[in-house]
């Protein structure tokens, strides 16, 4: 087997996982594994390696048991960001400065693991390096639990994420039935514009659990006099109403649900708002309109770093798709990012390939229409034959004290 020759560095970027770092681990151990001088971690992605705030991460991970310990730790340990990276055609200066540095550390591979806007960094910088004769290939890391990247069968993150929304669903379920009163709870999941997560609630529905009563995705406008009208209905038949809807359900005109009632302030340098509010919403509106007691949870981040939850199927595939980038960045591959193939369902098999990242890149995949009901309040079976292969399996945490140890990173002022 040939060896890599030069430096490598690999980033985190964008929201956080329960599974990226079992990816990190995986660029960090192929590359030495293939001769790597030094493997580098930027701290706090690309916005990071602007400031030369870099770490040899053989000075972090020393043993078989830090490499165990990083896989099951939650959160991007090297510190992300949300840097915009601008045309190259408008700041020639900054691709410089990143050139600069990357070139003093004598880098060759760069990593980075992220969704889709990570993916534009990725286009960015190999694009700039084959317009200026660099050598240092560029290869894309797919990560998100949005599962909302385009080509591959799914992301990395997605399993995990999705099992503990489908655990804690039948949780919430059990306990609205504690009480003989009517009650309506609202479960606000994560999902600006694609359903994928809040589609997982349906996992729920089991020969233990009836499941959410039902579930709304962004791909669908919501209609708020109808889902009146449908609580209405479902409480002639029943006291405990469950309800899974996305944070980002919109109404007919576009708007926002959450955007109904409070301002968002607050945007991310890709122009994202910040979603947050819709089940209280909804919740006020059907205590103030019904009298029924109401309840509006938010998993917030508890979807994204539940790492005691997590999938094996999932962190098992963050590591190969970690692997499998640096293989193909040494065998000449740039401007690419790894890709899950599904080859059959049953048995689940999955396969690693690469794809152009110029197709990938701020290209937003939906819930297909299809795996969606007709009325646009739940989903299809075939949702669910999709999803369950990725939820398999466990991966039990190395427990200190009665709690999950995780590995941090002393040099990340932030932990």
């Amino acid at each position: 087997m040939k060896e890599i020759r030069g430096n490598v560095i690999v980033g985190q970027s964008g929201g956080p996982t329960a599974v990226i770092n079992s990816s990190l681990v995986g660029v960090y151990k192929t590359a030495r594994d293939r001769g790597a001088k030094i493997v580098y971690g930027m701290l706090h992605g690309i916005q990071g390696l602007l400031e030369s705030r870099v770490v040899d991460l053989s000075d972090h991970i020393k043993s078989d048991l830090d490499i165990e310990l990083l896989k099951r730790t939650p959160s991007s340990y090297l510190g992300s960001c949300r840097f915009k990276l601008p045309e190259i055609h408008e700041d020639q200066e900054i691709y410089k400065k990143i050139f600069h540095i990357l070139d003093d550390m004598e880098i060759e591979y760069f990593f980075y693991i992220g969704g889709n806007d990570s993916m534009d960094t990725i286009k960015k910088l190999s694009d700039y390096s084959i317009l200026n004769g660099s050598r240092i290939r560029f290869m894309g890391v797919p990560k998100t639990i949005d599962n909302d990247l385009a080509a591959t069968d799914h992301t990395p993150g997605y399993g995990s994420a999705a099992k503990y929304i489908g655990s804690i669903t039948k949780e919430v379920i059990r306990d609205g039935l504690v009480y003989d009163q009517q009650n309506v709870t609202l479960i606000e999941i994560m999902g600006r514009n694609a359903g994928w997560l809040t589609g997982a609630a349906a996992l729920a529905k089991c020969e233990d659990c009836e499941g959410p009563d039902m579930i709304f995705l962004p791909e669908i406008p919501f209609d708020i006099e109808e889902f009146m009208n449908k609580i209405a209905g479902l409480h002639k038949q029943k006291k405990s109403v469950v309800v899974a809807i996305s944070e980002g359900i919109r109404v007919e005109d576009g708007r926002y649900v959450c955007e109904l009632t409070d301002n968002v302030d607050y945007v991310d340098a890709f122009g994202h708002r910040q979603l947050t509010g819709t089940a209280r919403y909804l919740a006020s509106r059907i205590a103030r309109e019904t009298g029924c007691k109401t309840r509006a949870i938010e998993f917030s981040s508890l979807q994204r770093c539940a790492s005691h939850m997590v999938s094996r199927v999932d962190i098992t595939e963050a590591y190969q798709v970690g692997g499998a980038a640096v293989k193909a960045a040494f065998e000449g591959e740039t401007g690419k990012m790894v890709i899950l193939k599904r080859i059959s369902d049953d048995p689940y098999i999955c396969v690693t390939d690469i794809y152009d990242v110029h197709k990938v890149a701020n290209i937003e995949k939906k819930v297909p229409r299809e795996w969606i009901n007709e009325a646009g309040d739940y989903v299809t079976e075939e949702f669910l034959n999709y999803l369950r292969p990725l939820i398999q399996a466990e991966l039990t945490p190395i427990m200190t004290d009665g709690l999950p140890r995780h590995l941090y990173c002393k040099n990340n002022k932030n932990q």
